[in-house]
């Protein structure tokens, strides 16, 4: 298949780039590296009718220390990442993480923010994000707001992030002395996207005590999972268990529910399932809800993984399977 036509631009800023945003509507997509969304163009799951290119927002770019964090811009790419010795030794878990990531073509050309804001589950640096307890800055005509990583990731290939907004950069808390970071990640081959995966970050006082556990997992749920309290349960060590219980309660977390199916489908998403599983095409669907067909196209794209299928025949038996007789 071949992407369906779309008009192209190429703002020279991240204010352009939002101000395009904001001007041209919900059937705009800023695009990053591409490493993601190119494929689903490709299959059609994705069809904007604008797509707001980032390659020249050189104020999206670049490493450095800012208010005892270090920022790192969206537009960076893994590959600069993986090459930065400030990275190595202020965040040493995302220089880990980072050549996890496909192969290094692939990391020539996708980038921090396309990575964070594409929200995949399965994706590495989500997963570091939530372990290191990074914040994200976000730009839209309204100005800059920030928002903590684990406020970020509400759903499938979803996050915070309004149309008209696009993130900038992120600030990662810089390692302090008395601190281990690790990453491992399943996956078929070498590359492949990872079947299951954990970031760590823990911090020691002075006393040798764990003064700060974060823990990151990938591949496990519909979004990345801050799930510490899970992981002390499943090792069966109860009393920390109940420490991170206490903790996670009293810093407001609480648990989320890990699902697919159709329960997780909003009214609409499953208005145009239950037409995909009549056989109708994206025109007629469109015709028939008074949506353009790149408009039920890009529900489609956020449907099957909710639903845990990957195509419109699997979509099908599911809701058949489903509906009351």
């Amino acid at each position: 298949m071949k992407a369906a036509a779309f008009g192209y631009h190429a703002p020279e800023g991240a204010a352009e780039a939002v101000s395009l945003l904001a001007g041209l509507g919900e059937d705009a997509k800023p695009i990053a590296g591409g490493q993601s969304l190119v494929p689903m163009l490709a299959l059609r799951l994705a069809m904007p009718e604008h797509l707001v290119d980032l390659r020249r927002a050189d104020d999206l770019r670049g490493v450095e220390r800012r208010n005892g964090d270090l920022w790192i811009g969206a537009m960076t790419s893994q590959a600069a990442i993986e090459g930065s010795a400030a990275v190595a030794r202020d965040v040493p878990l995302l220089a880990r993480a980072t050549p996890l990531i496909g192969h290094f073509q692939i990391r020539n050309r996708g980038t921090l923010g396309g990575s964070l804001s594409h929200g995949d589950a399965a994706a590495e640096y989500p997963a570091v994000a939530l372990a290191l307890g990074a914040r994200f800055e976000v730009l839209s005509p309204r100005g800059r707001r920030t928002v903590a990583a684990a406020d970020f990731f509400t759903g499938v290939y979803e996050t915070d992030l309004a149309e008209d907004e696009i993130l900038t950069g992120a600030a990662f808390p810089v390692r302090r002395d008395r601190s281990g970071f690790a990453v491992e990640e399943f996956a078929r081959r070498r590359g492949d996207f990872a079947i299951a995966g954990a970031a760590v970050a823990v911090e020691l006082d002075p006393g040798g005590r764990v003064a700060r556990c974060g823990i990151g997992l990938f591949g496990l749920g519909s979004t990345p999972l801050r799930a510490a309290a899970d992981t002390f349960d499943a090792l069966g060590a109860r009393p920390w268990a109940e420490r991170a219980h206490r903790e996670l309660r009293a810093s407001g977390e609480t648990r989320r529910s890990v699902a697919f199916g159709i329960d997780q489908l909003t009214p609409q998403e499953l208005q145009v399932a239950r037409l995909v599983a009549q056989g109708l095409s994206n025109r007629e669907i469109g015709e028939r809800l008074f949506l353009s067909p790149r408009t039920i196209g890009s529900h489609l794209y956020r449907i099957y993984p909710k639903a845990g299928v990957g195509s419109r025949t699997e979509l099908a038996t599911v809701i058949v399977g489903s509906d009351p007789d």
